[in-house]
């Protein structure tokens, strides 16, 4: 499908929404929304419930996520909020949020005109995970003062990638000894369920709606970008046992994306989405895994 001007002021407002009920909380209305349509198509539906909604102008992550998360960044350079990388508020809440809004609905736009340049030209990977990862640097060079990688202080950790709980993007889920358990079971089930029900999706819809728990309770497992990657690469191979491998590469490929980008940083560049770009790119070049 081509840009319409359809589809350009639907991105927009997605977007716009996005950042109004702000950048996790539209991602969470992805995941259970992406359970209702691909219940709909195992009970024979013959809309793509998933692929226009769940993944499409309205809650597509790289237009409602990536479009919160910058709009995010430019309200607390702006002043208006502390913490460009607090994703977890709604930017409607900020009383003089019209221009804050308007930044959601532009990248919004960036996030449409992304994703599909890289679906034209046949990118072996997910496109809509490399779009929130683009749209993150964008907004970290237009709104941060930190750099791509951030900056690095000596005072806090003797080395950037030996960080403490209080930077951490997880600090419940940042040693090995947390990582490997959550990874491997997530990505066994992740596998048996997407072998079981021919859909890789399912899975992904569970654990970013299970994301509500870190919304609500501040903290809580954050697994979509190991058990996608996972159901990937046991569909596949028809193998759990590749799940469970993908499962664990997830879940520590998330940690050194968060080392690398969002430890030191000021704005959001999303861990889980550079997990999932990475290992659905090898799960399509080595495994043949194709969507």
């Amino acid at each position: 499908m081509g840009i319409t001007l359809n589809l350009v002021l639907a991105a927009f407002g997605g977007g716009l929404f996005g950042s109004a009920i702000g950048a996790l909380p539209a991602f969470i209305f992805t995941g259970f929304l992406v359970l209702a349509g691909e219940a709909l198509a195992l009970a024979g539906g013959t809309a793509d419930f998933t692929g226009v909604i769940a993944f499409g102008t309205l809650f597509g992550p790289h237009i409602a996520f990536a479009g919160g998360a910058a709009a995010t960044a430019y309200a607390a350079s702006k002043g208006k909020i502390e913490g460009g990388a607090n994703i977890l508020k709604p930017l409607m809440g900020v009383r003089e949020n019209w221009d804050i809004l308007l930044v959601g609905g532009v990248f919004g736009v960036l996030g449409l005109v992304v994703n599909q340049f890289l679906a034209s030209i046949g990118t072996p990977s997910d496109t809509i995970a490399i779009t929130v990862v683009v749209s993150a640097l964008v907004h970290r060079v237009a709104f941060g003062e930190t750099g791509i990688f951030g900056k690095y202080d000596p005072e806090v950790s003797d080395s950037r990638w030996s960080i403490t709980p209080d930077i951490a993007w997880l600090p419940w889920q940042m040693n090995l000894s947390q990582l490997i358990p959550i990874g491997l079971g997530t990505g066994l089930v992740a596998g048996f369920i997407a072998i079981e029900t021919g859909t890789v999706f399912i899975m992904f819809g569970i654990t970013a709606a299970s994301l509500i728990v870190l919304q609500i309770m501040g903290e809580g497992p954050v697994t979509h970008h190991i058990a996608f990657p996972a159901a990937a690469a046991a569909m596949a191979t028809n193998s759990v046992i590749w799940g469970g491998i993908f499962g664990v590469l997830g879940a520590i490929l998330g940690e050194f994306y968060a080392r690398l980008f969002y430890s030191w940083g000021d704005t959001h560049i999303d861990p889980p989405a550079a997990t999932i770009a990475t290992l659905i790119t090898a799960a399509m070049l080595f495994l043949g895994f194709s969507f």
